[in-house]
């Protein structure tokens, strides 16, 4: 059982890791990342790296880079651009903070990666009905059996979480905490909806420092509380495709999307998390039958 004091911590610690996603394009000076947390800037990096296993620079120097990596993985921008993206001045200091990182720099990276398909957690939400559809795309056959693709705008939901660090095939831990918080507060109601948020891409970022939100939507009144945080999900247009079966199997399906549907689509993929829609429940229906919309981001 956390004391009140550990509850206050996570949440303040939760908030200014939340504000470091939101503004990796910002200076980000440890003064006003203090000043989001409610700490003293003379003790809030040692209570950051205490909590979160990395420095305040650290693991700002981390999101960037890893964000650099997805984009070269992803898109055609160029690598100056990226760089630049990234807080680097220079060409030259942005390759050898890549190379250090991942072995080999950017330009090598990029084009050993081109093979590599997107992976990413099984993640959900919820069924969205009602969905803004403002374009539709044919159904193309991807594999064995046609992939049906749509390009819809998910708008943005405001959401309770909890976050999960490590392995995406932990995440269970994360939705048990608030399913065992939410319940007793009547937070489940019938337009619910349950997210998951996979943050990274496991191609790119170690295991131990995936980051994964379990959210339910809440209204206007909410209020953070120890572990669980407060924050917006979604906006913006998404491709839309559904997969079927078990959940551990979405990657392949998610592979499949990258590899052949999306190059093929004209679009190019957005810095944002991918999201997922359970439409139905997995104490109730056999994994074979299971429904999972999944919701990538696009430019």
């Amino acid at each position: 059982m956390l004391t009140t004091t550990e509850q206050d911590y996570r949440k303040r610690i939760l908030r200014v890791l939340v504000y470091i996603q939101n503004h990796l394009d910002e200076a980000l000076p440890l003064e006003d990342l203090a000043r989001v947390a409610y700490f003293s800037p003379y003790h809030f990096h040692r209570v950051f790296r205490g909590m979160v296993g990395e420095s305040v620079k650290e693991h700002v120097r981390r999101l960037r880079l890893e964000r650099a990596a997805l984009r070269l993985k992803n898109g055609d921008q160029a690598v100056t651009r990226i760089a630049l993206d990234a807080g680097y001045e220079t060409h030259e200091s942005f390759t050898r903070a890549f190379s250090a990182m991942f072995g080999r720099p950017p330009s090598r990276f990029r084009a050993s990666r081109r093979a590599v398909r997107l992976r990413a957690a099984p993640s959900g939400v919820h069924f969205v009905p009602g969905g803004n559809v403002t374009s539709f795309r044919p159904t193309q056959t991807v594999g064995d059996r046609p992939m049906d693709v749509r390009i819809e705008t998910f708008a943005p939901r405001r959401v309770a979480f909890v976050r999960h660090i490590g392995p995406y095939r932990q995440v269970g831990r994360a939705w048990e905490k608030l399913a065992a918080w939410a319940g007793p507060r009547g937070l489940f109601g019938p337009g619910t909806l349950a997210i998951g948020v996979g943050h990274d891409d496991p191609d790119v970022t170690p295991s131990d420092k995936l980051r994964y939100d379990a959210c339910i939507t809440v209204d206007g009144s909410f209020t953070p509380e120890g572990e669980v945080g407060l924050q917006e999900v979604g906006g913006g247009e998404y491709a839309t495709f559904t997969h079927r079966g078990p959940y551990e199997n979405v990657s392949q399906t998610l592979a499949r999307f990258c590899g052949e549907w999306l190059p093929a689509s004209g679009r190019e993929l957005r810095s944002a998390p991918c999201l997922s829609l359970f439409r139905n429940s997995p104490e109730a229906t056999p994994p074979e039958d299971l429904l999972t919309d999944i919701y990538m981001p696009l430019e």
